[in-house]
């Protein structure tokens, strides 16, 4: 399965990337030649479960390399119309740099070989670019809950409190503050940085706020919410 999106930032720049979602990560290959930033060792997560003698590089920085290289000099707040094509669909969008980056960043991250962000495949599985914290946090939630439903159905304890789901994000907010570290030094706009900034505001509403957001659309699932037919 393949996840293809185009950046048309202007007549006579377009920058395309094909991500392929179920990509297996050599430990084998040298990567010798990539930037001392992608280097395993480098600002590593404080949570990273890999190790160095097995990893030489970390494996979601050698997915991003190319892109981080492509936008490092681009300002956030430039407009491209950001085009994603997957086999189910197709999306057009006008946005900044930063909420197109976001978008291709998070599908990559999330097929990368690291542990923590692996959690998060399903969602690259059903992507849906742009979306808003709420969409976010309603897509992490059920998610979630149909991956408890199966530790059920298997004869296991299911987590119906969410603990888990928080837990996740926290992992993830260690993850994107030490990544955003290893990002900088490659940077010279904000574009990089502010789409990964994104990242820990999406994390933070599920690991911080999880029953706060749940309230917002509880509405919409009680019969407060009158449908207008």
């Amino acid at each position: 399965m393949s996840i293809e999106y185009d950046f048309q930032i202007s007549d006579d720049v377009q920058l395309s990337y094909v991500v392929d979602v179920d990509r297996v990560y050599d430990t084998k290959l040298d990567h010798s030649h990539a930037p001392e930033w992608t280097r395993l060792e480098y600002q590593q997560c404080s949570n990273c479960p890999l190790s160095r003698d097995e990893y030489s590089h970390c494996p979601v920085a050698i997915d991003l390399q190319d892109v981080i290289g492509d936008f490092q000099k681009l300002p956030a707040f430039k407009k491209a119309m950001v085009t994603v094509k997957t086999p189910e669909r197709e999306y057009r969008k006008q946005v900044g740099l930063e909420e197109g980056l976001r978008a291709l960043m998070g599908v990559i991250m999330a097929t990368s070989a690291c542990p923590i962000l692996g959690e998060l495949k399903p969602m690259a599985k059903h992507h849906l670019p742009f979306t808003s914290i709420d969409e976010f946090v309603l897509r992490s939630v059920s998610l979630y809950l149909i991956q408890q439903y199966f530790v059920a159905k298997d004869g296991g304890e299911p987590d119906w409190e969410l603990k888990g789901l928080v837990e996740r994000n926290q992992k993830l907010q260690l993850l994107n503050q030490a990544f955003w570290q290893r990002v900088h030094v490659a940077s010279e706009g904000d574009s990089n940085l502010k789409a990964l900034l994104s990242f820990f505001t999406m994390s933070s509403s599920v690991s911080f706020s999880l029953e706060a957001q749940l309230q917002k659309v509880k509405p919409w699932f009680t019969k407060e919410f009158n449908i207008d037919l």
